[in-house]
């Protein structure tokens, strides 16, 4: 400031010493005046140009360099300067912030939509586009009450009570494939919704599973305590004799054993899911596995057609050597599906189960039964809990309705593939194929 006031004062006392000795009159002190006025003059003159390029700089977007300019006005747009560019990396930053925070959302499993003040989508994320039907592109301003067209949705967002998240059909929900979608408004800043979607058709699946699963599990349980009820009231309330005690004793120890096998099964069930994989490094014979199962099975077909023809049971184990994993897991799985095939095959049926290596070093067991044969309706839920085709039967026979659950689990836990074959009238054939990293040759 001091040096324009001294730059002012310089050009007024050069002006009035030109006045001064330019001057031909003796009245010279009124030529130094107007020398002095003119000094003046200029010096306002080339401030005004230079303040002119200075508010050119400032007009042309950042150019804040202008070598002619010194004193102030060079200093004033030097600081111009400086602040543009402080602005325009707090701008830079706050959008990469932004573009952050927006990959984020776009990264997010759940559905997001920023709505406007009219229920018009501002920006969504590729979720709630696949949830909803969306289209980026198209469907940005476009009001959302239009394309949601659910009842329910409309209600929802009508009556602005968001407390609570609606539950309403997918996209591509279907009879057989239903699609659920949780969804929740939350109201923000300036009278905006941010809609939150979440695709929940697993976790209904899961409670729906667990309903059916306790349901099952208490009835399974409750038709023989029922039977084991009434029979312990009968001994308690009637004079009977030796004979019929001893009927009524082995029919409860029946219903007793059915109840042992179904509290053993999902004992198993619950081990095999909380524990870990099993090692590669525990071996056990083929040759024992098949010997095992042939005696097993051997004595249950004797037990089931004891006043009928025996059923032709055939066991091949083809291969001499070792398969890895859990002992106990592998002999529960196999074993269920040959006393399946015991079962269900009718008295003087026949049932093979064989064993083999396959070219490529992968182990194949295989139980072939000529039963009664399963529709090809009932062969995807075979694995089900407590999922029977012919529950009578399935009673009869003592199953519980888990025995291909836990064949299925322990194949998944071994890295194993189970194989379902059969038709109506046709038999059935039940396959496991081991991994080649789970098969050796004997030493």
């Amino acid at each position: 400031m001091f040096l324009r006031i001294g730059t002012f004062v310089g050009y007024q006392a050069l002006g009035a010493v030109a006045g001064w000795l330019l001057s031909y009159r003796a009245d010279s002190h009124v030529a130094a005046l107007w020398g002095s006025l003119l000094g003046a003059a200029i010096w306002f003159v080339l401030d005004g140009m230079r303040a002119a390029r200075t508010l050119r700089c400032l007009r042309s977007e950042g150019a804040f360099i202008d070598q002619r300019n010194s004193g102030v006005w060079s200093e004033l747009l030097a600081r111009a300067g400086r602040l543009y560019r402080s602005k325009d990396k707090a701008r830079a930053e706050a959008e990469n912030r932004l573009q952050d925070f927006l990959s984020a959302l776009q990264a997010s499993p759940n559905g997001v939509v920023l709505l406007d003040k009219a229920h018009c989508i501002e920006w969504c994320n590729q979720t709630a586009a696949t949830h909803f039907g969306l289209d980026l592109g198209r469907d940005l301003l476009q009001n959302i009450g239009n394309l949601v067209r659910d009842p329910g949705f409309a209600t929802y967002l009508a009556a602005r009570d968001f407390n609570q998240e609606l539950l309403l059909p997918g996209r591509h929900n279907t009879p057989s494939r239903p699609v659920r979608l949780s969804l929740q408004i939350h109201p923000y800043g300036g009278g905006r919704l941010l809609l939150l979607s979440r695709d929940v058709t697993a976790l209904e699946r899961a409670e729906t599973m667990r309903r059916d699963f306790v349901a099952n599990v208490s009835h399974e349980i409750r038709t023989p305590l029922t039977v084991l009820s009434g029979f312990v009231e009968t001994l308690q309330t009637l004079e009977l004799s030796d004979s019929e005690r001893a009927d009524y004793l082995v029919l409860m120890a029946q219903q007793a054993s059915r109840m042992q096998s179904l509290v053993d099964d999902l004992l198993t069930l619950s081990r095999l899911e909380g524990s870990p994989i099993p090692a590669t490094d525990t071996w056990t014979s083929t040759r024992d596995i098949m010997r095992r199962l042939e005696q097993e099975a051997r004595a249950l077909s004797k037990l089931i057609c004891s006043d009928a023809p025996a059923q032709q049971l055939h066991f091949d184990c083809q291969f001499d050597g070792e398969l890895s994993g859990g002992a106990s897991e592998l002999q529960s799985a196999m074993g269920n599906l040959v006393s399946n095939a015991v079962r269900y095959t009718p008295a003087g049926g026949q049932i093979n189960v064989m064993m083999c290596l396959l070219g490529d070093g992968q182990l194949f067991f295989e139980v072939r039964d000529s039963g009664p044969g399963i529709s090809s309706e009932h062969l995807p839920r075979l694995t089900e809990r407590f999922y029977r085709v012919d529950r009578s039967r399935s009673r009869e026979t003592g199953g519980t309705g888990l025995g291909l659950a836990i064949v299925k689990h322990v194949a998944q836990r071994h890295g194993a593939e189970l194989s379902i074959d059969s038709k109506l009238g046709h038999g059935s054939t039940f396959g496991l194929l081991f991994p080649t990293m789970r098969v050796r040759a004997t030493q």
